[in-house]
């Protein structure tokens, strides 16, 4: 069953990582039902607005399933939220979601709008040597998420695919386009609902 493991949401606290010098990357599980607007879950800050947050970058999800890699490569558990993730997801293949692709998600509806891209804060918050090479060498990144509809989510609330489109611009690929395989920008024009950010990257190039 594709459900929703954990809720989490942060605050912005000083760190000695990155330019700004503040992240709110340390998400905590929270119980009961939380309210996902246009922005974001309720509770939950932003510190880094250029790079973070905003309508295509609402809300960052991802597997529970995925975190199974690192905890044995690192040989130690991961609490869900230390990647940063507001929801952690069970049963949802995340890595094979296509671009555009819409979830409900308790009362909400949500769209694969962008990936994440590991950076020095994320390096400097989980505290392993060349830990954005391998991120992104792992290549599985998580997905953020635009808000359709907006609504209440808990901890055990059920996911449900509920429109798919016909392309294969998975999660991966995207990752893999903006990070190892840059020639696969010129796939983003496939999916009209992709990021502003990423239309940006590929028409850049």
């Amino acid at each position: 069953m594709k459900r929703v493991e954990s809720v989490n949401v942060g605050r912005v606290r000083p760190t000695p990582h990155g330019k700004l010098k503040r992240t709110a990357i340390d998400k905590r599980a929270v119980d009961g039902p939380v309210w996902i607007g246009e922005l974001g879950l309720d509770g939950d800050e932003i510190a880094d607005l250029v790079h973070h947050g905003g309508p295509d970058k609402a809300v960052y999800a991802f597997a529970r399933e995925d975190y199974a890699h690192w905890e044995a490569e690192l040989g130690r558990p991961l609490d869900s939220g230390v990647f940063g993730e507001n929801l952690t997801t069970s049963g949802l293949d995340i890595q094979h979601a296509r671009m555009g692709e819409r979830w409900r998600v308790g009362e909400a509806l949500l769209e694969v709008a962008s990936v994440r891209i590991p950076c020095s804060v994320f390096a400097g918050f989980v505290d392993e040597p060349r830990w954005v090479k391998r991120f992104t060498a792992h290549g599985v990144p998580g997905a953020y998420l635009r808000v359709l509809e907006q609504g209440h989510v808990t901890s055990g609330a059920p996911i449900v695919v509920v429109e798919r489109p016909d392309h294969d611009l998975t999660v991966g690929l995207v990752f893999r386009a903006c990070t190892t395989e840059r020639a696969l920008l010129s796939r983003f024009a496939e999916e009209p609902r992709i990021s502003v950010s990423l239309r940006q990257k590929a028409t850049t190039r």
